[in-house]
Formats: structure tokens, C-alpha cells, sequence
């Protein structure tokens, strides 16, 4: 099954050499999105709260630009700078997957990039949402 880099301008371009996500057949990988504002290098605020509903806005961008929606991420990881901000990152969490939420690991890890103080990748599978 051939793969199909997936970009769009409604997330925050790669700072590195990856792609921001990765389709093949019906599964979309996509690389770890950290809270940037999309066109810019800045963080969507200093805090867990904005920096994680940055990121699953990135992340649906990204999604929807693969052909597919947050209703159907089936997993996710979420890199936590301190395991303390799991509470407030779980409550943003849940606005953007209230039902059938996807399978999930969070941890904390040492250091992310750019200072960031959450990072979350996720894979999807490709579907019609509108049809859903």
C-alpha cells in the first residue's frame, strides 16, 4: 500500500524533517502536534489548557485535511511536561472527545519540543465523516 504525506496550512508546519501526518490505505498517522498557533512559531498560550486545545485543533485540521474526522481518531498518546497538568489537559481532552472516545496512553516525559508543555499524536482511520 503506497503512503501519501498528508500537509495542510491550518496547523502549524513541521519543525523538523516529518511530515504532519502520514496516510496509508484507510490509516492516517499523524506526527505529534505540540499548541502552536498555525503560521506562527507561538504557543497558543503558556498554560495545559490552551496549549492542549491548540493541539487537538491542529490535530483536527490535520485529520480532516487526510480525509477523515475526530470522531474517528481511534487512538491517541499524549506527552505530558509534568503528569501534575494531567487533570486540566484531561478536561480539554474531553470537550473535543466527549463520546466513544479513542484508546489512550499519557505520560510524562522529560523535556518536549520548543519548551511545550503537551504534545499529542494521534491515528485515525479514513472515512466520509459528513455521511456519519
Amino acid at each position: 500500500m503506497p503512503k501519501q504525506t498528508v500537509s495542510t496550512d491550518q496547523a502549524p508546519v513541521a519543525v523538523g524533517p516529518y511530515s504532519q501526518a502520514v496516510r496509508t490505505g484507510d490509516t492516517i498517522y499523524t506526527a505529534g502536534q505540540i499548541g502552536l498557533l498555525p503560521g506562527t512559531r507561538e504557543f497558543a498560550g503558556p498554560d495545559i489548557a490552551s496549549q492542549t486545545r491548540q493541539v487537538l485543533l491542529n490535530i483536527q485540521a490535520i485529520v480532516e485535511a487526510a480525509g477523515s474526522c475526530l470522531d474517528h481518531v481511534v487512538k491517541t498518546t499524549v506527552f505530558l511536561q509534568d503528569i501534575g497538568d494531567w487533570p486540566a489537559m484531561n478536561q480539554v481532552y474531553g470537550e473535543f472527545f466527549s463520546v466513544d472516545a479513542p484508546a489512550r496512553s499519557a505520560m510524562q516525559v522529560g523535556a518536549l519540543p520548543l519548551g511545550a508543555r503537551v504534545e499529542i499524536e494521534a491515528v485515525a482511520v479514513a472515512c466520509d465523516c459528513a455521511k456519519d
